[in-house]
């Protein structure tokens, strides 16, 4: 039996569908499971990361979790991972690429965070394994109301090149390590399979929907004011432009792990863009 913590997530929706697509008993942990809108045969079991006793329905007869922590920071995390061993042995824990192995204060907040929950699953004697996916893909979907509604797409960095990575490769990843012997102790950093500008992703979607999209490249403060009208907290919009600056003459790795754990190759960015279509028409 695996749990999936963040089983309605960008990334968890799809690792149940994977683990059951293999064959295996999946448990999703849901806030509302009449909403959850997973697939058949999965057991969803109401339960909240911020109320940890709520855990335990959830966390009991689990062999394995997979664990995405949705929160800006580790403050409440000791309790829900303290309820994880009690019950298991062996944790997946979704982080992410900048984490810096070499330094004690990260770069920006959610690396920060995602450090800080590595170092409390590390310690916590858990069997664990860190998947580190460069820039999501679905990230992207944030421009899509702009190209809805005037097929322009305003964003800083126009020749940032990333390694986007499709949902469905980080979770095709975490369902074979979930279930398969040799992945502990390991940090795995997952990329797509090529790093595309800004502006290249912005066609490779104008592709795909078949029409024209416009591109302008706005200053920073420009997007910063943008992010804070839809409500992201100032400290993690500062943070993830410092991050798109440092990427600039700091690019993300490319590599193949993906394939070399799933066997087939990372997708590419206009196989997701084909597979997102709909949100962007």
């Amino acid at each position: 039996m695996i749990l999936v913590i963040g089983a309605t997530g960008t990334v968890g929706r799809h690792v149940v569908s994977e683990l059951r697509e293999g064959g295996f008993a999946v448990r999703a942990l849901a806030r509302n499971p009449d909403a959850a809108r997973l697939p058949r045969g999965v057991d969803v079991v109401r339960g909240d990361l911020s109320d940890p006793p709520s855990l335990d329905a959830a966390l009991r007869g689990v062999d394995a979790v997979f664990l995405t922590w949705p929160f800006l920071n580790a403050d409440g995390a000791p309790p829900v991972v303290d309820r994880i061993r009690k019950h298991t042995r062996r944790v997946v824990y979704l982080s992410s690429e900048g984490v810096r192995d070499d330094r004690d204060d990260q770069e920006d907040p959610i690396t920060g965070f995602h450090a800080a929950m590595e170092r409390l699953i590390e310690s916590s004697g858990l069997e664990w394994t860190f998947l580190r996916p460069t820039g999501f893909a679905s990230n992207d979907l944030g421009w899509a109301e702009q190209i809805r509604t005037d097929g322009v797409v305003r964003q800083p960095y126009a020749s940032l090149a990333r390694p986007l990575i499709h949902e469905r490769d980080i979770a095709a990843v975490a369902a074979r390590v979930l279930v398969e012997d040799g992945h502990t102790g390991r940090r795995y950093v997952l990329t797509g399979p090529r790093a595309l500008t800004t502006r290249e992703q912005v066609d490779a979607i104008a592709m795909t929907i078949g029409r024209p999209l416009g591109f302008e490249e706005i200053p920073p403060a420009a997007a910063r004011e943008a992010m804070l009208a839809r409500g992201w907290p100032p400290e993690v919009a500062d943070g993830a432009l410092d991050a798109h600056a440092r990427m600039m003459s700091r690019p993300e790795p490319i590599n193949r792990v993906v394939e070399e754990i799933t066997e087939v190759p990372a997708r590419a960015f206009a196989e997701w863009a084909e597979d997102h279509a709909d949100d962007f028409r």
